[in-house]
């Protein structure tokens, strides 16, 4: 965990820049926010995971006590800055793409919002976002329509599809770009589908992206 945290492409070469910050938004599936019993909000909800809560998604995950759920995501890495972006100024920015684990401590996340506090502690723990490594963006044909998903302990859990999401890749990007200037390294994790729900020490998770790359890992 750290910002020495190494990313590279599904080749095994290495990303040009260092890992910067990770930049979430949530409730960007309808069925998710369903799922959950969440207000549709008029905007992106947007919060920050630090470079510490990154860890490699392969290896062995660790997770806190408590009530900690998955929330499978479509990853973005982003290439060159972007900064008061427009829409179709985005694309081009992104570097690869990837899955990610937005761990959640969703008994804390549900204490701290019926409290109208800030949630970072729920989101943003160490190890709270297990990362694969990156397919190229040249290897993703339609950006606009990739398909992701989970299996844990052989049951299908989460299955993903961009076009489904509220707002779409080039429209998230530029709004992120409004507030956050998005910089070579950054992550920006993209929302996740219904399905989400507890991790337990032993779970098995299978992971796939665009039907053609996969990962594995499981909990100790």
């Amino acid at each position: 965990m750290s910002r020495n945290y190494p990313i590279r492409f599904i080749n095994g070469e290495p990303f040009a820049h260092s890992l910067g910050k990770v930049v979430c938004v949530g409730r960007n599936y309808l069925a998710h926010i369903q799922e959950l019993n969440n207000a549709v909000p008029d905007e992106p909800v947007l919060f920050i995971k630090p470079a510490s809560a990154v860890v490699p998604l392969q290896q062995p995950l660790e997770i806190p006590a408590g009530d900690v759920h998955f929330e499978t995501e479509l990853a973005l890495l982003i290439g060159h800055t972007l900064k008061q972006a427009k829409p179709e100024e985005t694309m081009s920015a992104i570097a690869g793409y990837g899955l990610a684990l937005d761990l959640t401590r969703r008994d804390i996340q549900t204490k701290l919002k019926a409290e109208g506090l800030p949630w970072e502690v729920a989101k943003a723990f160490d190890g709270a976002c297990p990362l694969s490594e990156f397919v190229p963006a040249a290897q993703i044909a339609n950006p606009h329509a990739v398909m992701f998903g989970m299996d844990l302990n052989g049951q299908a859990k989460q299955r993903g599809d961009s076009r489904l999401m509220r707002h779409g890749l080039a429209e998230l990007l530029a709004y992120m770009s409004q507030h956050f200037t998005l910089e070579p390294g950054d992550v920006v994790l993209t929302g996740t589908p219904e399905g989400v729900g507890p991790l337990r020490s032993g779970d098995h998770l299978a992971l796939s992206l665009a039907d053609t790359y996969h990962f594995a890992t499981h909990v100790i």
